[in-house]
């Protein structure tokens, strides 16, 4: 074989090499047996390489040539490793079908199989090296006398190569530590908002005097007010696009975010400065060390940093900017139930207090947001008739072929809808789309004559939105019900993929058939355009929050059935033979369990929540569910996954008892406990493997139907759980009717009382007497709701404070276990309670501490009481 064909022999087995090892790295698979392959043969790569390079600079009668050329005969080692490559690429890829339709790879071979596999690279590698080594001693002599060069040469480059490597270990322990404060994506969502901008439009926002003004203003506020449907989120995102090319910088700071309603849950006070967190140190290591220090006291313990420790580390990261910009959008949208939306502002302007922070923020016309920003400059967020006019030109692609080829038409419907939406992009969006289906001239101007203007225009927009789809073929009437509904009823923002396999599973069947998956492009085309895909987050929506406040007014008489066809497909899925095969033995397979099967992560999270308002009548269904082991076991281990360091031997175990109180499922957990034929006892005082009682859990979530149910079946011997009292938890809390439900009943805590009993018999039979070493049942049960009283106060639980103290027996609101109540309370800023408090006849003395005597000063004063 000439030298030629040897070195073009070799070239195509390395190209080949490289394809597999590209495969090898794409396999979605984290076997032993698939990393041991791709260690193998990147082994073998770089022997080839290196031979290659000899044959392209060594001679033909040199004796090491001479070795090799007995690889490169026909069906030779060299051949027979290019043909194993080629079986390997086949098998990995389907024949080059998966990669075309872009699926997963994954590894497919078996025990036997991968043996083979790298039994032929071990051969090959021997046979090369036994090759390299004939040349090495002819060569030794040349090296020997080159040492000194290669050494001049080849340190720098290696001290380089060290350097960069540890470079890039540092930057991806950076990256992991910021995914690690949040896993918030918001440029993801910027990505997405900033690509629907129809060109050339929001120019006016960037020219207003005010937004000039508040770019160059220290310390400003910008207030955008504006109607539903203003474009107020794209005006947001026009103005963070600006700042992004124009203004930040590694000394100029950007932060923003934007609320969803539909995403409350997640967007508290916490995950909102920890998203601000992340993108001011994203990409900025050196400013990373707060957040470094963070994780070094949480990550390891499986904890999540406080509010507090969140606000200070945002503090110090702030400190090393000498100015930032801090853009929120949609504020009306940020969950103010429990006081989230005003403690995000009144934190945002602590910041201000220490640093040159502007904050910009967009809103609905809400009082209590507007009465927040009294002093802020203002600029109302407005579609401009030129905005509009561009944005319906724009659009003008999608619309129909006589709209497209007549201009007058086309003049006309801009003239027209500027007019008739007032002001909203939305509207626009809506009118627009209610001509794709008109198909002559005369269809579009009647329906042009027919646009509703004013404050009942959306309604209608959205009324006909609804008749087009009632008008389709009814199987496409149908899957647009479905995916409305999903998207309407859904507890956090769904996935294209999540949507898809939700909409594939079928009743009564114990597996998902991929052929029934449809096809997202499909899924939208029925929806007349309410429903749209954020392309970087894959994240399918409604177009618009307003869209979700109409379907909450019609859904129930619109699709009456949607509620029982969800709950019916969580509790379905969750019941597939592939989840009844129970929990995995490593958190990897369970990783690869939640990736394999992309729907378990929501039913898991929220099937309870979809179950609790049809519990009847999915009843059947769900009691399937709740009574196998196996399942039960799958999805315990999925809800617990993040509790305890990812460790999977230390999830907590459920049964049935413990899933129904969590979601407060009390008629279907009646019925359980019909079938558990007597168990109940031993299934309800079980706690969660590490974990708590069925009580405490029904108590902490606030289900007092639950607790009532359970204290009539087994009594009160499950007061105590893990994670302290279930009486005490719901008084922290403030569940009033739980904590009501658990006095009704005699909560003296016969546990806690037993114990004093106990203490009290051992020192009276050592021959003490100390009162306090030998306490009366009395004295327990006080200090007992002293504690309860305590926690209710500190958490600014006002009602349930005076249950107590009109319900609990002995209660001294100057002491108790924890501390004294009446403290507790004015050092939280609860007013009322220390009013209360007060009443009852706390005292205020210089026993308090200073921050307590003043602030319960201060109180007295506002209420005219003496202290």
């Amino acid at each position: 074989m000439d030298p030629l064909s040897v070195t073009a022999s070799t070239t195509a087995v390395l190209q080949l090499l490289n394809k597999v090892l590209g495969y090898l790295k794409d396999v979605k698979d984290a076997s032993k047996d698939r990393a041991k392959c791709t260690v193998e043969a990147s082994n073998i790569y770089r022997l080839l390489v290196d031979l290659r390079s000899r044959l392209e600079e060594g001679s033909t009668d040199a004796r090491w040539y001479t070795a090799f050329r007995t690889l490169g005969i026909e069906n030779g080692p060299l051949d027979q490793f290019r043909q194993a490559l080629e079986e390997l690429q086949t098998r990995m890829t389907d024949g080059g079908r998966l990669q075309k339709a872009g699926k997963a790879l994954v590894w497919k071979f078996k025990k036997e199989e991968t043996a083979s596999i790298l039994d032929r690279i071990e051969r090959l590698k021997t046979l090369v090296g036994l090759a390299l080594q004939t040349d090495h001693l002819s060569k030794l002599s040349q090296a020997t006398k080159d040492d000194t060069n290669f050494i001049r040469t080849h340190v720098p480059a290696i001290q380089s190569g060290v350097d960069r490597i540890q470079h890039d270990q540092a930057k991806a322990m950076h990256s992991k530590i910021v995914e690690w404060i949040s896993p918030t994506n918001y440029p993801a969502q910027q990505s997405d908002t900033i690509s629907r901008r129809q060109k050339g439009t929001g120019q006016w926002f960037l020219d207003a005097p005010e937004f000039t003004t508040w770019l160059g203003k220290p310390r400003g506020t910008l207030f955008c007010p504006g109607i539903p449907g203003a474009g107020k989120t794209i005006v947001a995102a026009i103005a963070i696009d600006y700042l992004l090319k124009s203004v930040q910088s590694s000394s100029v700071g950007l932060a923003y975010v934007y609320c969803n309603y539909k995403a409350q849950e997640e967007q508290g006070t916490s995950s909102i400065l920890a998203a601000i967190v992340k993108q001011l140190v994203q990409g900025q290591s050196l400013k990373g060390e707060p957040v470094e220090r963070l994780h070094k006291q949480h990550a390891d313990r499986g904890t999540k940093p406080s509010l507090e420790e969140i606000f200070d580390a945002l503090q110090e990261v702030v400190a090393m900017y000498p100015k930032i910009y801090v853009v929120v959008d949609a504020l009306d949208e940020c969950r103010n139930n429990d006081g989230t939306r005003s403690q995000l502002l009144a934190r945002l302007r602590d910041l201000q207090v220490g640093a040159d922070v502007r904050i910009m923020a967009t809103s609905r016309y809400i009082p209590e947001i507007e009465d927040g920003f009294q002093t802020a400059m203002k600029l109302e967020i407005r579609a401009s008739d030129e905005d509009v006019r561009q944005y319906i030109a724009g659009q003008e692609y999608r619309l129909p072929r006589c709209i497209r080829r007549d201009p007058a038409l086309q003049t006309m419907i801009q003239d027209k809808l500027v007019k008739a939406v007032g002001g909203m992009f939305l509207l626009a969006r809506l009118h627009t789309d209610s001509l794709l289906d008109k198909r002559t001239v005369k269809e579009v101007k009647l329906t042009l004559d027919r646009q509703s203007k004013g404050s009942a225009a959306l309604n209608d927009a959205y009324d006909k939105a609804i008749q087009r789809i009632d008008g389709q073929l009814d199987g496409d009437k149908q899957r647009a019900k479905k995916v409305l509904s999903w998207i309407t009823y859904a507890r956090r923002p769904l996935t294209t993929t999540e949507l898809r396999y939700a909409l594939a599973v079928e009743r009564d069947t114990a597996e998902l058939d991929p052929e029934n998956m449809p096809d997202i492009e499909d899924l939208l085309s029925v929806c007349a355009g309410l429903v749209v895909v954020d392309q970087e987050s894959a994240i399918v929506r409604l177009v618009h929050y307003t869209t979700q406040d109409y379907f909450e007014r019609i859904r129930d008489a619109w699709d009456p059935d949607a509620l029982v066809y969800i709950a019916s497909t969580c509790l379905t899925y969750l019941s597939f033979d592939l989840f009844k095969t129970g929990s995995c033995s490593s958190i990897a397979d369970v990783h690869d369990r939640l990736r394999l099967n992309p729907f378990l992560d929501y039913t898991v999270q929220f099937w309870g929540q979809h179950a609790l308002p049809v519990q009847h009548e999915v009843c059947d269904l769900a009691c399937s569910f709740l009574l196998h082991k196996g399942s039960i076991s799958c999805v315990t281990q999925v809800m617990e996954r993040t509790r305890h360091f990812d460790d999977v031997r230390f999830y907590r175990h459920k049964n049935f008892i413990h899933l129904a109180a969590q979601f407060g499922l009390d008629s279907l957990l009646k019925k359980l406990l019909e079938k558990a034929e007597g168990k109940e006892m031993l299934l309800a005082s079980s706690k969660r493997g590490y974990g708590d009682t069925g009580l405490f859990i029904a108590a902490a979530n606030g289900h007092d139907k639950i607790v009532g149910l359970l204290i009539d079946r087994v009594g009160l011997n499950l007061i105590r759980g893990e994670d302290g009292d279930a009486f005490q938890e719901a008084a922290s809390r403030g569940h009033e009717q739980v904590v009501n439900v658990l006095l009704d009943n005699g909560a003296d805590v016969y546990v806690q009382l037993a114990s004093w009993r106990q203490r009290s018999l051992a020192a009276r039979n050592s021959g003490c007497r100390s009162p306090i070493q030998y306490p009366s049942l009395i004295y327990a049960q006080a200090r007992y709701y002293n504690r309860a009283i305590w926690k209710a106060a500190k958490n600014g639980h006002e009602r349930v404070v005076k249950i107590l103290l009109e319900k609990a027996v002995g209660i001294n609101v100057q002491g108790g276990h924890n501390g004294n109540a009446f403290y507790a309370a004015s050092e939280g800023g609860h007013e009322a309670i220390v009013k209360l408090l007060l009443q009852e006849g706390a005292k205020v003395d210089g026993k308090l501490r200073d921050g307590a005597l003043g602030e319960a000063v201060r109180v007295c004063e506002q209420s005219r009481m003496t202290c």
